[in-house]
């Protein structure tokens, strides 16, 4: 029987293989040997990224989305837990070290692994991107993904990030990572009673498919300063840090309008 650590080591590694963390892989300028259009030719691994059909993101184009009156579930149970900020080098990332939030999607519990941002946003809307992006990556243990994501456009600050702001400052260069105590996700106002669902990837290498997309139909505020600041402390060639939109290749993108939300402190 496997111990408890190996399995654990396991899970690890399964986790923080989800994203590539080595921004020096792979950039975000058209036209560039690292660029999204080769993304799928500089690894093998990496080949969904050119040969895949349920690429993300894609445009959230009204036509193309079928209206459910009632929502398949999706619960959350959110908590603070002690948490990681790592500047990715195309991104900032926060990643809670235990399991201490979680949600459910149609009765399977995904753990909240971590959450980075975007800017301008990768999901358009009819055509429409937005000043940023935020995605919340969840994870089975079956390996499943589930990603929620919420959509940003100028206007307020935003009360998380804002939260954060003397954590971001801490890790000023790539690939710098420190402890930074009790995060709590629940702080991220997913309040949205309108969200669109579909089947997709990874924004960034490996690409992997399959990934359970619900986008707060519902736009956030950020504030110019916020944006600024997202961007200065990623790399020059990255400060525009969204992935092309993809083909929808036929798939059905469905707009639920209720959402059924529910939060218990020191859940197990």
């Amino acid at each position: 029987m496997l111990s408890s650590a190996f399995l654990f080591f396991l899970l690890l590694q399964s986790t923080t293989a989800l994203e590539v963390d080595d921004e020096t892989e792979f950039d975000y300028i058209k036209g560039s040997e690292k660029g999204p259009e080769r993304w799928g030719l500089i690894k093998e691994e990496w080949a969904s990224c050119k040969t895949g059909k349920l690429q993300s993101p894609i445009d959230l184009l009204h036509r193309r989305v079928q209206v459910i009156p009632k929502a398949e579930d999706i619960i959350k149970f959110y908590n603070s837990g002690n948490s990681t900020v790592k500047n990715r080098g195309h991104d900032i990332m926060i990643e809670w070290e235990n399991e201490d939030s979680k949600i459910q999607i149609n009765g399977t519990t995904y753990i909240l692994r971590q959450c980075h941002w975007h800017s301008p946003s990768e999901h358009t809307v009819s055509g429409i991107r937005f000043a940023a992006e935020l995605h919340l990556v969840h994870q089975s243990r079956c390996n499943k993904i589930a990603v929620l994501g919420l959509l940003y456009k100028l206007g307020k600050p935003d009360r998380f990030l804002t939260s954060l702001t003397k954590k971001l400052e801490l890790v000023p260069h790539a690939l710098n990572k420190t402890n930074v105590g009790e995060i709590n996700p629940g702080e991220i106002k997913l309040r949205g009673k309108k969200y669109y669902r579909y089947l997709g990837s990874l924004t960034t290498p490996p690409c992997t498919e399959g990934v359970i997309w619900t986008v707060d139909k519902r736009i956030a505020t950020i504030s110019k300063k916020q944006v600024e600041k997202m961007r200065e402390v990623v790399h020059d060639e990255v400060e525009k840090n969204a992935r092309p939109v993809q083909p929808h290749n036929g798939r059905k993108i469905s707009l639920y309008t209720t959402i059924k939300h529910h939060t218990e402190e020191n859940h197990s």
